[in-house]
């Protein structure tokens, strides 16, 4: 699901903009066989925060990188697991008075007062964020033939 919807981003973008290198992500949190995408409403979020508490669960997300010109295609996924803290209703209440739920799979963002929610990640912070930053600039660089300059410190 997310390798096609990220596949599908990119081409349409790419067939636009041929001359670009197009890069689109889509990202799903699955947690005890139960997918979770971006909650419709605070309730929804609520009943996710609660099914994630005190639990591991997984976050995947799908890259796809294309350039049309070339045809160019690119494409990854990159799991990374977490670990909730157990959290009662107030604290999920308290969570999602501080971060807007609505537009993040799972109803939550790790990016934003992740102490009060994650006890431990176990891979890609940035995959959890939404967009796994070292595995996309090593695909670009990897297939465009760029090399990383490293300067001293």
């Amino acid at each position: 699901l997310t390798s096609e919807n990220a596949a599908l981003k990119a081409a349409a973008v790419a067939r636009r903009m041929p001359g670009s290198v197009v890069l689109a992500a889509d990202t799903l949190v699955l947690a005890d066989d139960q997918v979770l995408t971006k909650p419709a409403d605070r309730a929804e979020a609520a009943r996710m925060l609660q099914l994630l508490s005190g639990k591991t669960h997984e976050v995947f997300t799908a890259v796809a990188l294309r350039h049309a010109a070339t045809d160019a295609a690119i494409d990854f996924t990159v799991t990374t697991e977490v670990r909730f803290k157990p959290l009662d209703e107030d604290a999920r209440a308290a969570y999602h008075a501080l971060v807007d739920p609505l537009d993040k799979a799972g109803g939550y963002a790790a990016q934003e007062h992740r102490e009060l929610i994650i006890d431990r990640i176990d891979g890609s912070l940035s995959n959890v964020v939404g967009l796994p930053m070292d595995e996309v600039a090593e695909a670009l660089l990897a297939r465009f033939g760029i090399s990383p300059c490293r300067t001293a410190r």
